[in-house]
């Protein structure tokens, strides 16, 4: 990306602590950094939710007929995602980390495993199903962080700030 801040930190440390935070203010809607982090994890979330928004719809239908074991046809209908809502999810993917789900206090192992077996990129799967119909339907163009000043960081009085999702 070009013109973005340093933010005293080599290339690649700097692109991890970004594809780091990006994650994590998608996955908890909200995290606390300095004021220069977050301008920069803003740019990149909201480009990241913009991508999702627009792809959101393109998925096409398709029916088959087949037949079943005991030889009776049958229709079965299935949603795809057109090619251009798969390059987004990919472009994605390749950004964000990959969370793993916790499991819930009260659910046992079986549970995890049913709920959780077919979710391989959870972050992405709540970006699509959770985020982007919320922005789809509220928002026309951005505007989908908000930043609030904290106050200064005990120890070198960085100005710290909560970035979160609207």
């Amino acid at each position: 990306m070009a013109h973005q801040r340093k933010l005293g930190r080599t290339a690649d440390q700097r692109k991890a602590l970004l594809r780091s935070q990006v994650t994590n203010l998608i996955w908890y809607g909200r995290i606390q950094t300095t004021e220069a982090k977050a301008k920069e994890v803003r740019r990149v979330a909201e480009h990241l939710i913009t991508l999702a928004v627009k792809e959101y719809d393109n998925t096409v239908t398709v029916t088959k007929e087949t037949h079943n074991d005991k030889g009776q046809l049958m229709t079965v209908e299935s949603v795809n995602d057109l090619p251009s809502k798969l390059h987004a999810r990919r472009m994605i993917m390749s950004y964000v980390y990959d969370l793993k789900e916790a499991r819930l206090p009260d659910e046992d192992k079986a549970d995890f495993k049913a709920r959780t077996k077919d979710n391989k990129h959870p972050v992405v799967e709540k970006l699509f199903r959770e985020l982007a119909p919320k922005y789809k339907t509220s928002k026309a163009n951005g505007g989908y962080t908000r930043i609030y000043k904290v106050g200064p960081r005990r120890g070198d009085a960085a100005e710290m700030v909560i970035l979160e999702l609207v």
